[in-house]
């Protein structure tokens, strides 16, 4: 017999029993855990966010790697396991995936790598933090993330905060807008970016309900379109951070890294925490805080459209 996609699969019971169902089902990330905050944080973020899952209704699969083994749910001490460690687990990309598989390692997963697996599984809606895009000084660089790639592939749907702001956001809509994936503002006019509400950039669309979303993406992929959405999801008011703070402070971060000589997929991670360091933690309270609300989001669109195919 012929070896498939699915035979890499380890679904879990509960997500497998939901996907047979046409019950809503939303995929979660696992490079947060390992590689957005520090321990034990990132595990209680990742728990908080699968019970927000669930409290919309929908059943949340955290995807990761394990042994070589793609996981499309995973239990407490798996979500320990990978959030104990860190960043010494490998940070998985569409690239990493043969190797890490083929060596039987753990493997924490990307936007890009989540929604790969997330479409191999049949789930076709997925709450993260921010997507990744074209990284600022691409002139020089040529960075520009796989995430864009894939939102181009795969026909999921991804409930985000925007794009993280310290990347060249403009050239991220434009690099969207010509793979052809709608960005759309869910409640907003104006793209959020990721710690703030707004980055000044308007959407394509604005979206104001899920049943909203979930009827553009049937329709979408009824008629052959194949590839992702960005919903984005501005992050609650409360927990917002000032658009010329942070602007200060990424710029203060990126200059350090570039001083230190930091390329490829080390640079979000150790953005990240500078960035938390240079605003005494609240960057990391505000991104717990907007995960936690994309992921409502997405439990919502993820209801919606079980709906409609049900219709």
């Amino acid at each position: 017999m012929p070896v498939k996609p699915s035979d890499y699969l380890d679904i879990t019971p509960e997500v497998a029993t939901a996907l047979a169902a046409g019950e809503a089902v939303v995929a979660l990330e696992s490079t947060i855990i390992s590689h957005g905050m520090p321990y034990p944080r990132n595990v209680e973020t990742a728990t908080a966010v699968e019970a927000m899952v669930r409290d919309g209704g929908a059943v949340p699969a955290t995807i990761a790697i394990l042994d070589g083994r793609l996981k499309v749910g995973l239990s407490p001490d798996e979500i320990r396991h990978l959030g104990e460690p860190g960043s010494d687990v490998v940070k998985c990309s569409r690239r990493d995936l043969p190797f890490i598989i083929a060596r039987q390692q753990d493997g924490a997963t990307t936007v890009a790598a989540t929604m790969i697996i997330a479409a191999m599984a049949g789930i076709h809606v997925f709450a993260t933090g921010g997507i990744g895009g074209v990284h600022r000084g691409v002139e020089d660089t040529l960075d520009i993330s796989a995430d864009l790639e894939e939102l181009a592939r795969s026909n999921v749907a991804v409930v985000c905060a925007g794009i993280k702001s310290i990347l060249d956001i403009g050239r991220t809509l434009e690099y969207l807008e010509t793979r052809g994936v709608p960005v759309v503002g869910y409640e907003t006019n104006t793209l959020p970016a990721f710690y703030s509400r707004s980055s000044g950039f308007a959407v394509d669309y604005r979206v104001d309900t899920a049943a909203d979303v979930a009827a553009a993406l049937q329709t979408k992929w009824d008629i052959g379109l194949d590839g992702g959405m960005v919903v984005a999801v501005p992050i609650p008011e409360q927990h917002a951070l000032d658009n010329d703070e942070i602007d200060g402070v990424i710029d203060q971060a990126i200059s350090e890294m570039q001083q230190q000589g930091i390329t490829g997929k080390d640079t979000t991670p150790f953005l990240l925490a500078s960035i938390a360091e240079r605003t005494g933690g609240r960057s990391l309270e505000a991104n717990s805080q907007l995960v936690l609300n994309n992921a409502r989001v997405a439990a919502e669109v993820a209801v919606e459209l079980s709906r409609g195919k049900s219709r």
